[in-house]
């Protein structure tokens, strides 16, 4: 009994493996662009990206045809939805997007769900899932221009010291 247990968690275990080693790059780049952080500079996206596969580990004995993969992008989208991340400074041309926005963007764009995936995903109406994209792609596209740059040590005739 005991060695079928140690068979068994050994075969999970290399699975499991597996998965990892095909899935994490790819799961940590969607981490990182839902944290809009910078590449090589993302904790944020890197403690998503844990969670996520601690989760598909413990759930590993899944029903036959359910894709670990869709298990751990759907949690790590929703821990995303359901934490604070906005709080940080976002990086990138993401970082003018809302945090709903860029997980919309992300789901839609990147991971390639369609908007009625991505609404059953985030538990939100479909025209709500498609205006959200469409917003977050214009945005991208059409980046609002910023203040103009403050000169520094020039004074102008007349207005300064």
């Amino acid at each position: 009994m005991r060695d079928r247990q140690a068979v068994r968690d050994a075969r999970k275990a290399q699975e499991f493996g597996g998965f990892v080693a095909g899935a994490a790059a790819r799961l940590l780049h969607t981490a990182t662009l839902l944290t809009a952080e910078a590449p090589d500079a993302n904790p944020r996206a890197r403690r998503l990206l844990i969670r996520a596969l601690a989760h598909t580990y413990a759930h590993w004995d899944r029903p036959p045809g359910e894709d670990p993969y869709d298990r751990a992008r759907r949690h790590l989208a929703t821990r995303f939805a359901q934490a604070t991340w906005h709080r940080s400074r976002p990086h990138g041309p993401l970082a003018a997007l809302t945090p709903r926005e860029r997980l919309v963007l992300v789901l839609r764009l990147y991971e390639g769900l369609a908007d009625e995936q991505t609404a059953a995903l985030l538990g939100l109406p479909v025209e709500r899932v498609r205006a959200l994209c469409d917003r977050g792609t214009a945005t991208v596209l059409h980046p609002r221009p910023g203040p103009a740059p403050r000169a520094r040590g020039y004074a102008v005739k007349g207005l300064g010291p």
